[in-house]
């Protein structure tokens, strides 16, 4: 039964969509935050409680995935659904942060694909959705920003069809066009309009904006064109077959459609309740052997995300777990698939943004964060009673190679610790090969801002300030012991040990990668996992 009430999601979108400004919305009309901040602090509001780091702050992006945790209660017509545990996995936008994206994506149930209204779909949002599609997760698309000129909603809901392959079938139509935001007509069959829900503007936007609801006959006299226009619009949908159906949205073919101002906080109160209604609660989930397991088996749990430098009193280091299966209860001993070890799980917290409280049990869907856990990485295994071990996560093919250095060799030791804090929590790669010594470790990175994380971290976090130098590589490809005195001759090429035992060949570029393999067929050079398709 607890499971049943849990929903967990990830909101997915090209940066500066409006992700973070939507996560904070739905806080605040959970009742769970009295204000919503926004990035920047725009209009003199504070800064958002999922955006928690400084360079988050000073940039207005999200660069780390964050854990929030709330209940709510549903206004919607699904009574058996009404009081809910929300868990929502607020998810890096830039693509330099892909990776970290996609560990998220492990853990939840569902997702938001949250579209701008004047840019549509855009390359990261694309490239998300695959990742999505790939793993079987449902979408549910919300259309933003529509309190500012864009595009037309059958512009918008047509480039989703045809980009993505995926039918749209709004749940609401705005009234007033985008720029105009008055409010959202609700679609009963046919497209016949069963409800008007006004919006009321409120001061910088940062409380929950007052609703009013009004019949259809009420809406046409107070709307006149725009909701004429609204309603031909939702029947033109509707003879175009694009109606909800669940049986379809939870087989990835279509996607519930809602509109929504986040900056305004109009129709986030319809993205919660449909959220409630739709998507699905936790369920079986496939383990290495292939086997199911069921949310009714014993506790079960995978790793997807470790995270340090959270609460900088204590610079403790946090594993964030994914239940799977059973109940979980503070201060049971698990047992760590990877190493076959028990592990005591007495320090464990629910997280909201960087602040946390103790969690004496939780359940399937519920994400969990376990304090000082320095054995468990992401893609780790927990369980109890019966053994079981979940699919690891891959990692990306690292594009962009420099070489770190502390800039003191004073501070090598805090130096040693910091890249192992790193390394563990998947912020970068680290490779290592006897040439270049264990002082200058290699990092690899899939986009060239994580190595300003790493600075920014290393300074803050651990006091040593860092040296970059950046190596002439844009290729990484898996090798192996037998091929790597031959690849190390190359001209253009290195070889080194990822922190994992796994091979990497760097390749200066794809056409030196193209003479080797011509030259020398029997060399191993695999590709790594580069994207999620």
């Amino acid at each position: 039964m607890q499971a049943r009430k849990r929903r967990t999601f990830a909101v997915i979108s090209h940066p500066d969509a409006g992700k973070s400004t939507l996560t904070e919305a739905l806080a605040l009309h959970a009742h769970v935050i009295s204000e919503a901040g926004a990035v920047h602090g725009k209009s003199g509001r504070k800064s958002t409680v999922s955006d928690w780091m400084e360079m988050e702050k000073a940039r207005g992006i999200s660069v780390s995935s964050t854990a929030l945790q709330f209940n709510y209660r549903s206004s919607g017509d699904n009574a058996a659904a009404t009081d809910c545990v929300i868990n929502l996995v607020d998810t890096p936008g830039h693509a330099d942060f892909s990776e970290d994206t996609y560990r998220v994506l492990t853990a939840v149930d569902c997702a938001v694909m949250l579209i701008d209204a004047a840019k549509g779909l855009e390359p990261q949002t694309l490239k998300l959705f695959q990742v999505c599609k790939h793993r079987g997760i449902p979408i549910i698309t919300v259309i933003n920003k529509w309190d500012r000129p864009g595009r037309s909603v059958l512009e918008l809901l047509d480039e989703i069809s045809e980009r993505i392959g995926m039918m749209p079938t709004p749940l609401y139509v705005p009234v007033g066009i985008s720029g105009d935001f008055k409010g959202i007509m609700r679609r009963g069959e046919g497209g016949e309009p069963e409800e008007y829900i006004k919006f009321t503007r409120t001061a910088g936007g940062a409380t929950i904006a007052p609703e009013s609801l009004h019949s259809p006959s009420e809406a046409a006299e107070l709307e006149d064109d725009d909701w004429v226009t609204a309603v031909e619009e939702s029947q033109l949908l509707s003879a175009m077959g694009q109606d909800h159906n669940t049986d379809s949205f939870l087989a990835g073919e279509t996607s519930p459609v809602l509109f929504a101002s986040a900056m305004l906080n109009f129709g986030v109160r319809q993205i919660l309740d449909t959220l409630v209604e739709l998507a699905p609660p936790p369920g079986p989930r496939a383990a290495v052997d292939g086997k199911p397991r069921t949310i009714n088996d014993p506790f079960s749990a995978v790793v997807f995300k470790v995270q340090a430098g959270m609460d900088t009193a204590h610079r403790d280091r946090i594993a964030f777990m994914r239940i799977v299966s059973g109940e979980f209860e503070r201060g049971m001993v698990v047992t760590h698939a990877q190493t076959g070890r028990p592990f005591t799980t007495k320090y464990a917290q629910t997280m909201f943004g960087r602040d946390r409280s103790t969690v004496e049990s939780a359940y399937p869907g519920d994400v969990v964060g376990l304090v000082n856990a320095t054995a468990l990485a992401p893609g780790h295994t927990l369980f109890t009673d019966k053994p079981v071990e979940y699919p690891p996560i891959p990692s990306f093919a690292p594009e962009h190679f420099a070489v770190l250095r502390a800039a003191s060799s004073s501070k090598y030791k805090q130096f040693r610790k910091a890249i192992d804090q790193l390394d563990s929590e998947g912020v970068v790669q680290v490779l290592r090969n006897d040439i270049r010594g264990d002082a200058s470790p290699v990092l690899a990175a899939v986009g060239p801002m994580q190595f300003e994380v790493v600075t920014a971290r290393m300074t803050t976090e651990f006091s040593v300030e860092t040296q970059f130098d950046r190596l002439p590589y844009t290729l990484a490809r898996r090798t192996d012991m037998e091929s790597a005195a031959e690849l190390s001759r190359q001209r253009g090429v290195e070889v080194f040990t990822r922190t994992d035992g796994v091979m990497l060949a760097l390749v200066s570029d794809k056409w030196r990668l193209q003479f080797i393999q011509k030259e020398h067929p029997t060399l191993t050079l695999e590709p790594l996992v580069a994207t999620a398709d």
